[in-house]
């Protein structure tokens, strides 16, 4: 049966929609177990049902009209105890209900099992004969193992079933509205209410084919044509961007149009072209090259790029391949959902009409993502189970807090939901009036509030959304974007721009983190278990010809007068940093015998790995700063893969033993005269502000759209108010008790619209 179990999967997995993959289930199953019925029921908690809606072996015309009460009978009675039921004769158990719309005569072996998906059970997977007959553990173990592999196509189906027009109350412009709710894995702050307008352009970049060019002048004349092209539709597309967006946020289209003008990739399509591939397959070669380059990094933040890199790849080619599609027109209150939207997918709708977005896969660090928080606008992103044809025209609020989208909201929720999104534009303008304020507390205790960036458009949007500092940049990105490693002259120049951008703020530039989980291109690292595993400083430290380029670099970049730290990321040792800091300290003698001037840089430490927490003394005793990357204390601490969607629900920041970690770091380093920052999610959280300067943190650094956000909730509370939130919080024994607490202080505060955590 393992193998039949493993076909199957294969088969359902491939299968072209979810219907088609039910039917190929109950056929298969049925055949395997040698039954005379194979039957999948899904659960309608809106009519507190079971709709039949796959069967071998009964009336086909039962299929979608059979609904069975959600707790009665015996599949209501697998959903209910959440295990196999297993009878020889079922029509002599108390629960049986015989169903006349089935055609069929009493079938008397049964068994049901619960298909299961995140602890909710979404349907029933029954097997029926006509005789008495138990069925076999064997067949159970096959039946529960099938179950469990394929929740997935169930929930599409589930949703797909609210989404039915013939069933009375469904469909755009009904009466009677429905409540769907999904949920994103990640989210873009804010919340909306729009109709739903589905991305429908075709991805041509996968089905690109290698053909051998005719006439190799002629193609060459196609790609340079089409090049120019695209090069001024960016150009009108930042223009159209313009009074929507911050400088900053439009350098994304000047990045875009210097990759088009820029050289190596027109000359790499050239060369591609003249070697006798026709235009678009020598398109598609490049942009696969250079976005699987930035793909194989598996870092969020940087696979982004690759994204980026591939929507610009599907222009150029739906230019190419003349397969651009016709004008549409727009609501006046869009809603933009799709399976990959892309940032030029955003570009297509007029500035004005776009008020949120979804969308099927993506993340907060994507470009989609930036260009949402730029325009002022909600996203969730990582939706499973989007219908995203079926959606269209539908009314639907974005909850960006919550990560949900709610599809056809009843009334009453609806005008909740358009009440938060007028308070939302309130805050909009209340929160741009903070920019060039300092942050502090509402008893004046000034905190340091700083910014992450990677690239130099961050940089420049982190300055212009007024940070104090640059509290991380993470280096690694400008390695991510080359086919080798970068020479020590190329990087003292990077972070020398770095600092001179920032000037006079200070700046801290994090030494190269990769392995594991973010190998390079060209750098190859493959590991069974790579967040236990060869990376951050244990990569750096096994290869000192890497590590000291890079530190010699980061000294040249400073000058006298500059304001910078190293910082060592990923250190769970002692010995690790000792033996770091004697590089760094053989790099700068190194160039100081060369006679080279070299900056005089502060050193500080990530605390990432929880067995730092328990010598926080003797690392602050060496070095001048500790900085808390709670994103990966957090997933340590918690053994929780925030990225798994399976888990994701136990990763939380607001964790009291988190915030204890946190705190005993702050209350360590004190004493010592050691700053402590903190860089990851909790710095810029609304609520999670408050309880790092309440836990004795000094700095915070956080994305550039979340500064203002952070300084209004600063200055809307004493030093001591905070210290006695912080109090209460750690003696909490929840997540969401602690959501709890500061969501009632926010709400207290007038804060509301920042916090709707599980709303």
């Amino acid at each position: 049966m393992l193998e039949a179990l493993r076909r199957i999967v294969v088969d359902v997995s491939s299968a072209p929609d979810s219907r088609t993959a039910l039917n190929l289930i109950v056929a298969r199953v049925k055949a395997e177990i040698g039954c005379d019925v194979c039957s999948v029921y899904i659960a309608d908690e809106r009519r507190a049902e079971h709709v039949l809606v796959a069967s071998d072996g009964l009336r086909p015309d039962a299929v979608g009209a059979v609904r069975l009460p959600r707790t009665g009978g015996l599949v209501g009675l697998v959903a209910a105890r959440a295990e196999p039921v297993n009878l020889d004769d079922a029509s002599a158990h108390p629960s049986y209900q015989f169903v006349p719309k089935t055609g069929e005569a009493p079938f008397h072996g049964f068994l049901g099992v619960p298909v299961i998906l995140a602890r909710r059970v979404l349907g029933v997977l029954v097997v029926q004969q006509s005789a008495r007959r138990r069925f076999g553990d064997d067949e159970g173990a096959f039946l529960v193992t099938l179950a469990a592999q394929v929740a997935g196509v169930l929930a599409q189906i589930e949703v797909a079933e609210y989404l039915k027009p013939d069933t009375g109350s469904l469909g755009p412009g009904k009466a009677a509205s429905r409540n769907v709710i999904l949920s994103g894995t990640d989210s873009v702050r804010g919340v909306a209410v729009g109709s739903a307008v589905a991305v429908r352009t075709a991805r041509v970049l996968a089905t690109t084919p290698d053909r051998v060019a005719d006439d190799v002048e002629l193609e060459l004349a196609r790609f340079r044509s089409a090049l120019q092209t695209e090069i001024a539709s960016m150009r009108a597309i930042r223009l159209n961007m313009a009074p929507r967006l911050a400088e900053a946020d439009l350098a994304l289209f000047d990045a875009y149009i210097l990759i088009l003008e820029g050289g190596s990739f027109a000359g790499e399509v050239a060369t591609g072209i003249a070697s006798g591939n026709w235009a678009p397959g020598a398109v598609r070669h490049v942009i696969d090259r250079q976005a699987n380059q930035l793909q194989a990094l598996d870092d969020p933040y940087i696979r982004t790029r690759a994204d980026d890199l591939r929507d610009l790849g599907e222009r150029l080619l739906r230019r190419l391949r003349s397969t651009g599609e016709q004008e549409r027109e727009y609501p006046a209150r869009v809603v933009l959902v799709g399976e990959d939207v892309t940032a030029t997918d955003i570009t297509d709708v007029p500035v004005a009409c776009l008020s949120a977005v979804v969308s099927a896969s993506g993340t907060s660090a994507s470009h989609v993502a930036v260009l949402a928080r730029g325009m002022g606008i909600p996203a969730v992103f990582g939706v499973g189970n989007l219908p995203v044809a079926g959606l269209e025209g539908l009314e639907i609020v974005v909850d960006g807090y919550s990560g949900r989208v709610c599809i056809e909201p009843r009334p009453q929720l609806r005008r909740e939901y358009l009440r938060l999104e007028l308070e939302e534009q309130a805050l909009s303008r209340d929160l741009e009036r903070l920019r060039d304020h300092p942050c502090a507390t509402a008893d004046a205790h000034p905190v340091s509030l700083m910014a992450n960036t990677a690239l130099f458009a961050d940089i420049a949007a982190a300055r212009q959304s007024g940070a104090a500092g640059i509290g991380l940049y993470r280096s690694e990105m400008h390695f991510a974007v080359r086919d080798r490693f970068p020479g020590e002259t190329e990087q003292a120049g990077i972070y020398r721009r770095v600092i001179r951008m920032f000037s006079p703020y200070p700046v801290s530039l994090r030494t190269l983190d990769i392995g594991g989980d973010k190998a390079l291109p060209y750098f190859p690292i493959n590991e069974a278990n790579p967040y236990l595993g060869w990376r951050g400083m244990r990569v750096t430290l096994d290869h000192p010809e890497i590590f000291l380029t890079q530190l010699r670099a980061m000294l040249r970049a400073g000058e006298a007068g500059d304001r910078y730290r190293i910082l060592f990321p990923m250190i769970s040792q002692l010995p690790e940093l000792d033996e770091a800091l004697g590089l760094l300290a053989r790099a700068r003698a190194e160039l100081l015998e060369e006679g080279i001037p070299v900056g005089n840089p502060e050193v500080g430490v990530m605390v990432e790995v929880p067995a730092v927490l328990y010598q926080v003394e003797a690392y602050a005793r060496r070095v001048d700063a500790l900085s808390i990357g709670t994103n990966d204390l957090t997933q340590y601490l918690l053994a929780t893969d925030r990225t798994n969607s399976r888990v994701a629900a136990l990763y939380s920041g607001l964790h009291p033993a988190v915030l204890k970690a946190i705190g005993g770091v702050a209350e360590q380093a004190a004493p010592l005269g050691c700053p402590v920052a903190v860089c990851g999610e909790l710095a810029g959280d609304p609520a999670g502000c408050l309880l790092m300067v309440g836990l004795g943190i000094d700095s915070l650094s956080t994305s550039h759209a979340s500064l203002n956000k952070v300084k209004w909730v600063l200055k809307s509370f004493t030093l001591n108010q905070a210290q006695r939130l912080a109090q209460e919080a750690v003696a909490l024994e929840s997540p969401a008790e602690v959501e709890a607490l500061l969501s009632d202080a926010l709400d207290r505060a007038g804060l509301g619209a920042l916090i709707r955590a599980g709303r």
